[in-house]
């Protein structure tokens, strides 16, 4: 942490970079509730968070792709610019508005949303001095981000409650535009330029190592949306839906701490051996919350304790990507990890909620454990993807 502290540049950042994401764990639970407000279905406003959620998973890489050809500045504000303006053209629907409209400007927020994370982390590497430093950058910015996650929802809802749910997207709009015009004035994002050498045809996924990763992150997603589902059935069945989100505010705690414990030694670990044990501390803990679903106190207690492995895990991937993407794709490849732990979490909610009201939480949890042993597999089976990239001599002639 001191080397980190004493990198004023490093700390900026950060710091510009997780207010910049800000906005984007209040958009999903803000469309929702707005276009509940507008159409007076939840089956509806399902539909235009969906359509957000997907778009926001086929943007990333397009427009991380795009960086990595024309640099950062541009693409972010333009994308901060777009996003703002749809967010207040939703924010200014009257009720009664078609689930058409509201589904294609919900799609045009997600395709449009900056890849300010892929971006800050794309940068972290070349502003430390070392890669044990490097890996401890990448743990801060996995803890921080988790501070997004426990804001930005009750952020959102209370504007919405306050206020009403179009001037809590309009503010979340608001946000974005000038987080991220504020991250992308930092120097070294200005100063980020492209590397020009001849990239693949088919991006950062021709990479066999980056391919293991994103799969690993779908698996890993799979394991987020079934805990959610299974920490709000279990909360209905011991004490009521509302306890649902203290449990899940612990579940964030438990990855703040797991974090900061990985920054403090060291940053956690960059190679696949590390990543597996990483992952099967993930599976085996959030596998355990199907033995405390009955208890109250033992759910929160093992839900803090599972936690803990979150964190670490993103950490311990984002610290593999720059010596695995192929040259010129690092940008577009930190996005395609973002869409794939988006993708599990979809999958993962959706294949928890019929088991959760057929069976009950237990075998939400059972699902979630059992997609984290599927990552600890995955990854220990393509272990030899994930080496380090050998390293070319040429001789020189005497």
């Amino acid at each position: 942490m001191s080397t980190i502290a004493s990198t004023p540049g490093l700390l900026r950042v950060l710091v510009s970079s997780v207010a910049a994401r800000l906005p984007l764990p209040m958009l999903g639970i803000g469309l929702l509730v707005h276009a509940e407000h507008l159409t007076g279905s939840f089956a509806a406003a399902g539909v235009v968070a969906a359509a957000y959620a997907v778009a926001t998973g086929i943007g990333g890489p397009l427009l991380g792709r795009l960086v990595d050809r024309r640099g950062q500045t541009a693409v972010l504000l333009a994308g901060a610019v777009a996003s703002a303006a749809l967010l207040g053209a939703i924010a200014l629907l009257p009720a009664g508005t078609a689930l058409g409209p509201l589904v294609a400007l919900a799609s045009g927020v997600g395709i449009t949303a900056p890849p300010v994370g892929a971006c800050a982390r794309a940068l972290l590497p070349g502003l430390v001095e070392d890669a044990e430093t490097a890996r401890m950058a990448y743990a801060l910015d996995a803890t921080a981000v988790e501070l997004t996650f426990v804001f930005g929802p009750p952020l959102a809802l209370g504007l919405g409650a306050a206020t009403s749910t179009g001037t809590a997207l309009a503010a979340a709009g608001a946000i974005l535009l000038a987080g991220t015009a504020v991250f992308a004035a930092e120097p070294a994002s200005r100063r980020w330029r492209p590397d020009e050498t001849q990239r693949p045809r088919g991006g950062s996924l021709t990479a066999p190592g980056i391919r293991t990763l994103v799969l690993a992150l779908v698996a890993v997603g799979v394991v987020f949306g079934a805990a959610e589902v299974g920490v709000a059935a279990a909360a209905e069945t011991l004490h009521g839906t509302a306890l649902a989100g203290p449990l899940l505010a612990l579940w964030g705690v438990g990855s703040l701490v797991g974090g900061v414990l990985a920054t403090r030694l060291g940053g956690g670990t960059d190679s696949a051996a590390g990543l597996t044990f990483v992952l099967a501390a993930l599976a085996a803990g959030h596998l355990a919350l199907a033995a405390a679903a009955g208890s109250l106190a033992a759910l929160a207690l093992t839900l803090l304790a599972a936690g803990t492995a979150i964190a670490p895990a993103y950490a311990s991937v984002y610290a593999m990507v720059e010596r695995l993407a192929p040259a010129g794709t690092v940008t577009e490849a930190f996005a395609w990890l973002s869409t794939a732990a988006a993708i599990g979490t979809a999958v993962g909610a959706a294949g928890a909620g019929p088991l959760a009201e057929a069976m009950g939480p237990v075998a939400a949890f059972v699902l979630a454990g059992g997609a984290g042993a599927v990552a600890t597999i995955m990854t220990a089976l393509r272990t030899s993807t994930l080496a380090p990239r050998p390293v070319v001599v040429v001789p020189v002639p005497a």
